[in-house]
């Protein structure tokens, strides 16, 4: 989250708390949890509910969790920042931002090398080549 450094400029107390809570959602929780009930994170940073509620929308509105009636406040799977840029790595954005990425093989077939890819590869046509189709995946820290 992004706060503001002008010296004039204070972050309110909601922001704060929205900061704390991205900052545990990043570090601590997982996909598929919930945060602590209105209550007791109100008692916690020693706000009032309504105080609380403006920090929860603040996560609502960037993708961090998702207000589910009666139940509670579920973490959503972390949103990442991929800059588009001929510079960017894709794998290493990933590793900057916590996560893990990992890759598997899905399928793996054995057939004949077809004529053009026989040629390209400089290998005959009779060989046998092994093809699979990978599947880029990303693991975090706390399982997204």
């Amino acid at each position: 989250m992004h706060l503001s450094t002008h010296p004039t400029s204070y972050p309110t107390r909601y922001q704060e708390i929205a900061a704390k809570l991205e900052q545990e959602l990043r570090q601590h929780y997982r996909c598929g949890d919930y945060l602590p009930a209105e209550q007791q994170l109100a008692a916690r940073f020693e706000v009032n509910r309504h105080t609380l509620r403006r920090a929860i929308d603040q996560l609502v509105e960037k993708g961090w969790v998702q207000r589910r009636q009666g139940v509670g406040v579920l973490v959503l799977m972390r949103p990442f920042d991929y800059p588009l840029n001929a510079q960017a790595r894709f794998s290493q954005n990933l590793l900057d931002q916590g996560s893990h990425p990992t890759s598997e093989k899905l399928l793996s077939v054995l057939r004949p090398a077809s004529g053009h890819v026989a040629d390209a590869l400089g290998i005959t046509r009779a060989r046998t080549l092994s093809t699979c189709a990978p599947c880029v995946g990303s693991t975090a820290s706390r399982s997204v």
